[in-house]
């Protein structure tokens, strides 16, 4: 999954940069509020976390403009304002959640991937397909009971294709999603990592369960219908 975070402090950003990335988030990071409007009009992020108090165009300016725009994406606003009013009006000009510095990694996290499983339509932290079932809050998946390993990305992309199972995820939704706009992504790149899973997901006993449909991209399901 892919987010944006807008904030200034460079401290901050390398906290976060490590700790999200480490957790399988493709990032993409800008400090200034302006350019921060600019990615969010441009890209579909799964999750956008923002300051107030930015250089440029401010948080709450940045999210009214978001949402005047007709983008939905979810905002998460992480802010040093902390009074009732601050928040209150965060959540009225379109914020999905407010988190106030100082804060602690594994709640931002943990709402993070709350908005991310909203963004999909479930509150279930377990996602299942056929016998492979995903854990999105611990970040683990098992095939029949026994748990599999797979690398930050692979896990990311995995969680990606479940949330939209059944249906087809072409290259390039692959590419917005999993991948930061910094990383250099070829169709070779995308090939290799779904050959890996699949791999890893076949040899633990659930075959056939990522499928490649030629030309179009690649489908999670239990079954053919």
């Amino acid at each position: 999954m892919r987010i944006l975070l807008v904030e200034d402090s460079e401290r901050l950003q390398r906290f976060l940069g490590i700790g999200l990335r480490e957790a399988g988030y493709a990032l993409d990071v800008v400090g200034d509020g302006s350019e921060g409007l600019r990615w969010a009009m441009a890209c579909d992020y799964d999750v956008i976390i923002l300051d107030l108090m930015l250089p440029g165009t401010d948080g709450l300016t940045l999210l009214t403009r978001l949402r005047d725009a007709g983008k939905n994406t979810h905002v998460l606003i992480l802010t040093a304002k902390d009074t009732v009013e601050d928040r209150v009006r965060g959540l009225q000009v379109g914020a999905d959640d407010y988190l106030v510095k100082p804060f602690a990694f594994d709640e931002l996290l943990a709402r993070v991937q709350a908005l991310i499983r909203r963004r999909h339509t479930t509150k279930n932290p377990y996602v299942s397909v056929g016998e492979l079932v995903i854990d999105t809050t611990a970040k683990t998946i098992s095939v029949g009971g026994a748990e599999v390993s797979l690398t930050p990305r692979q896990y990311a992309l995995l969680e990606y294709l479940a949330y939209q199972q059944g249906a087809v995820v072409s290259r390039a939704d692959i590419e917005r999603h999993i991948y930061a706009d910094s990383e250099d992504v070829s169709s070779n790149v995308i090939d290799s990592a779904i050959c890996a899973l699949r791999r890893k997901i076949d040899q633990a006993g659930s075959t056939s369960l990522i499928q490649t449909r030629r030309g179009l991209g690649y489908i999670l399901q239990a079954s053919d219908p």
